[in-house]
């Protein structure tokens, strides 16, 4: 069985984007899922997601990281899947759909894709670092030069130390530039490696620059090492964040076949 498949990158995260309506794609098959991410003997990607039909919304997002298991939400990806079903003519310039997490709204408009992340309800301020949850789990530590951070070992170790262990957890290092702006890199569990952007981890980052007053605005500019991208919220009386929005480029790369 041949299978086309669409190449997918939002801000240097990039991902294999299957339209699965038809169920056709053996989503079971984790070992195939791992090949098709691979850089060297597949197509190559930060993860693979399927466009899937949904009972109440536009579609839903099924999405596996590269190596192989379905994980949970990602920010870059949930842009780049609506670009897809927009290029699918699924949906026009806006929309509703499910993921792992919940109900999404996003808008696409010339490649800019503004998506509705979930709320989130609490903020866990730690001496070195902050933890919260975007729709997928993230550790946040501010520093001074966040070039000079060696992402890869540093990342790996506190994803898999405690208190994250077997499940594990996102890593991120963000430097403040100004006011308005951050520079995040982030070690991506999944994938285990640095990744250029993580749509969740950048969220995060922006939101606990701003629970530790180190941005006061609610709209923050993110440099990552992909581009940039600009997070927006509105922050309750109770330190709860809501209408979190994240917007950055998605755009199509190259659409290719693969045979089962």
């Amino acid at each position: 069985m041949k299978i086309d498949f669409y190449k997918y990158q939002g801000t240097g995260n990039d991902f294999v984007m299957i339209d699965n309506r038809t169920n056709d794609f053996p989503k079971e098959n984790t070992s195939l899922i791992n090949q098709l991410c691979d850089r060297r003997f597949g197509i190559g990607a930060d993860g693979l997601i399927l466009l899937e039909n949904s009972d109440s919304t536009d579609f839903r997002m099924v999405y596996f990281n590269a190596d192989g298991n379905e994980s949970s939400m990602c920010g870059n990806g949930g842009r780049c899947l609506v670009a897809f079903a927009n290029k699918l003519g699924v949906i026009d310039e806006s929309t509703a759909f499910d993921a792992i997490d919940g109900l999404h709204h996003a808008t696409v408009n010339n490649e800019i894709v503004s998506l509705q992340m979930i709320d989130v309800e609490k903020v866990n301020n730690f001496e070195s670092h902050v933890f919260l949850d975007t729709g997928s789990p993230h550790h946040i530590e501010f520093v001074e030069n966040v070039d000079a951070i060696d992402v890869q070992t540093k990342g790996r170790s506190i994803r898999n130390g405690a208190p994250y262990f077997t499940e594990g957890t996102n890593v991120n290092f963000s430097e403040v530039i100004d006011k308005h702006t951050l520079k995040v890199r982030t070690y991506e569990r999944g994938v285990e490696d640095e990744t250029l952007s993580c749509g969740t981890g950048v969220t995060a980052a922006a939101i606990a620059a701003n629970y530790e007053g180190k941005i006061n605005s609610n709209s923050v500019n993110i440099k990552a090492l992909g581009g940039d991208l600009t997070i927006s919220f509105d922050r309750n009386s109770d330190d709860q964040y809501s209408n979190v929005i994240l917007t950055g480029a998605a755009n199509f790369v190259f659409k290719g076949v693969f045979e089962l």
